[in-house]
């Protein structure tokens, strides 16, 4: 179904390739995993299979692309339209219309489709996708991960041989992400629909899939195998990997339930870990009281009374369209409060002037390239040394620290996602603000550089500063979190220490949890440290 042959992609200026000789060959009905570190090519690799590259990007593309037997020099993407759906890693980027249900529909009204199968359809694709309720919804009114299922719903309507997906559960919710999978896995199985995904979240996926295409990025091969094999030498790999590799199982569990079933064992090796005393807690940072937030009809939150203090990192969890966003805009004045209050620094932040409000308080949305506009890198990194009086490099060093291999005299916005995030989160961090706002903090990065993220975050908790993280990445909050709150509906349903929440929720509780339980570990590390102390 999908051919590449010596493919080799370089883009107008850059000094390297940015896939080298890439040859493989995808068949009908598989799910192929695309997995690499962040900027490895992943992205110019789906890219390439509907023509996106080069017609629309630009550059030079060497070597041949068969999709159904039509070469992609010859097919341009509208040519490809009918045989391949595509999602990239921004929604909001590839929407056309205003509407979901409308957004649903284009596609299929691009292509002819009768009226009848495409009423049908999109019935079908919003039940599919649990996106009923917001059928009528503006798409800006929506939460990242409402977005997310949209833009998947659109390429699915068409009903396509081929479909290719950019980190399609980056910012969806533990179930929402199982549902689309499921879904992908009846298409693929069921309808003989081949599936190229890309995904840096394995722990979500790796079980499904039937191939693994590895890029490496730089001078390395792109290479491709069965997931268990690649995943014995892979760079990049879920902890339910990592804990095989650890405890030296062999083959090597995909899934929490192989990894139970290997795990007696090593059960009977572990002795829980001793308690931790709680680091003290410093001054009030900020609060929220019986705060209310609406967008016109749609209540937001609903009386949630909050309060974070001087060296906590607190996760904010619960599903698409809970809150969570929300709750982290009005900690900075940027949505409007109908009822109760949210303070920051002592302040009410909408009628604290920004220059005084961001030495208080940094915030990275979800979308990062909304605080980046200099033309380089580097005149990004210089700027924000100088808005926030810092020492010259200061900036550039976090970066390097967050993604070592970016080059300084790109634009931004040629940046794979991640590498645009670490360059948001460079920027905010350098000002060191005492709150630390971030919101899906983890979309686009590699195993590798959350933990540099995370190292970072504790630094900053161990100085005194307070970090409030919105996330779905369970295994995140379990590495960094000391507290977590989760939303429903609006309101605060839950509050509490990170492993009181999330250890026992069949949602939140990260691989290492679900495979050791009943006893109470959460990450790979504190199972090598309790290793350590048994030897």
């Amino acid at each position: 179904m999908i051919e590449f042959d010596q493919v080799t992609v370089t883009y107008d200026g850059a000094r390297e390739p940015a896939l080298r000789e890439v040859s493989f060959t995808v068949p009908e009905g598989e799910l192929a995993l695309v997995i690499g570190r962040t900027g490895s090519g992943k992205s110019t690799l789906l890219r390439a299979i509907n023509g996106l590259v080069p017609h629309f990007t630009g550059g030079t593309l060497a070597g041949r692309v068969l999709v159904a037997g039509r070469d992609t020099r010859e097919y341009r993407p509208r040519d490809l339209a009918d045989v391949v759906g595509m999602v990239g890693q921004d929604p909001m980027a590839g929407f056309v219309t205003d509407t979901v249900e409308d957004e649903l529909a284009y596609s299929m009204e691009s292509l002819g489709v009768a009226p009848d199968v495409m009423r049908r359809r999109v019935e079908e694709t919003l039940d599919l996708l649990g996106l009923a309720d917001v059928r009528d919804r503006a798409l800006t009114s929506l939460s990242g991960g409402q977005r997310q299922r949209t833009a998947i719903g659109a390429a699915l309507t068409s009903h396509p041989a081929v479909l290719v997906l950019d980190e399609p559960t980056s910012a969806l919710d533990p179930q929402a992400a199982e549902e689309v999978l499921a879904a992908l896995q009846r298409l693929v199985h069921d309808l003989g629909v081949t599936v190229v995904m890309a995904e840096h979240r394995l722990e979500r996926v790796i079980q499904y899939a039937d191939r693994v295409i590895e890029v490496p990025g730089g001078a390395a091969a792109v290479s491709t195998g069965l997931p268990a094999e690649r995943m014995v030498t892979a760079p990049v790999a879920p902890p339910v990997v990592e804990l095989g590799r650890l405890a030296g199982w062999s083959p090597l569990p995909l899934s929490v339930r192989d990894a139970r079933r290997a795990a007696t064992t090593l059960r009977s090796h572990l002795t829980p870990p001793p308690s931790r005393r709680a680091r003290p807690l410093g001054p009030e940072l900020a609060h929220c009281k019986d705060l209310v937030v609406s967008y016109g009809t749609v209540t937001a939150l609903r009386g949630v009374s909050v309060s974070i203090k001087a060296g906590e990192v607190v996760a904010l969890m619960g599903r698409n369209g809970a809150g969570k966003s929300t709750l982290l805009n009005a900690l900075v004045g940027i949505v409007p409060v109908r009822a109760g209050s949210a303070v920051s620094a002592g302040t009410d932040p909408r009628r604290t002037k920004p220059k005084q409000l961001v030495k208080a308080v940094g915030l990275v949305p979800q979308e990062p390239a909304d605080l980046l506009y200099a033309a380089t890198v580097a005149d990004e990194c210089a700027s924000a040394d100088s808005d926030f009086k810092v020492p010259a490099g200061s900036c550039r060093r976090l970066l390097e620290r967050l993604a070592p291999d970016v080059a300084l005299d790109v634009h931004p916005r040629d940046l794979s996602e991640g590498q645009r995030l670490c360059l948001a989160l460079a920027v905010v961090l350098c000002g060191a603000p005492p709150l630390l706002l971030l919101d899906e903090p983890t979309r686009g990065l590699d195993y590798g550089a959350k933990r540099r993220l995370v190292a970072i975050l504790r630094e900053l908790a161990a100085a005194g500063h307070a970090v409030v993280l919105s996330t779905h990445d369970v295994e995140m909050v379990a590495e960094v979190a000391t507290r977590v709150l989760v939303l429903a509906e609006g309101e605060l349903v839950s509050d509490g220490p990170t492993a009181e929440v999330i250890a026992g929720s069949p949602a939140f509780a990260p691989q290492v949890a679900k495979i050791l339980a009943p006893l109470p570990f959460l990450t790979v590390g504190q199972v090598a440290e309790a290793l350590d102390r048994a030897s």
